[in-house]
């Protein structure tokens, strides 16, 4: 991949990341666990707190993704290597964790994309503002996913001839 393909999917991804991060951080910051969540939903609590530490965990990779994208693109000479190797971190931190956090906490429906519905299913009703703010990041997470999918499957290969070639010296 050329030079200005990589440094325009960094430009892409900083974009969607420092959108995704303001409307986490938004979210984030007017809720609790108080009255404002139980007001919305039934009276799930500690399902509630799973729902926020889930969403803070994801801030803090979209966070540092973000910084990391912003040192890449300022440098004085773009650095492939360095923003292949992000793009790559970005997909398996950001990407993942969006569709697949840590605990479970919801799930992707694999078959959503088939049906024009949500990909993200929940094992309890969440806060209906969660799920508003879970659909917009969504089409952004997706749109992020397919622009770095190559990354999935050429930057590990990459990766495990480099390691082939080190093996056999």
């Amino acid at each position: 991949m050329s030079n200005q393909m990589v440094r325009a999917q960094m430009e892409e991804v900083k974009e969607i990341l420092k959108k995704s991060v303001a409307d986490t951080n938004d979210y984030l910051n007017q809720q609790s666990i108080g009255a404002m969540l139980l007001e919305e939903g039934s009276k799930e609590q500690e399902y509630y707190k799973l729902l926020l530490k889930a969403l803070r965990r994801l801030e803090v990779f979209c966070d540092e993704a973000y910084d990391a994208v912003q040192i890449i693109l300022q440098s004085e000479t773009f650095r492939k290597p360095a923003a292949e190797r992000t793009l790559y971190g970005i997909y398996h931190q950001c990407i993942m964790e969006f569709f697949s956090p840590k605990g479970d906490i919801w799930y992707e429906d694999s078959r959503a994309a088939y049906t024009g519905k949500d990909a993200i299913k929940y094992h309890h009703e969440p806060p209906q503002s969660f799920r508003k703010l879970i659909v917009e990041l969504e089409k952004a997470f997706q749109q992020m996913r397919e622009e770095l999918a190559y990354y999935e499957t050429d930057y590990h290969t990459k990766m495990v001839m480099k390691e082939d070639r080190r093996s056999s010296s």
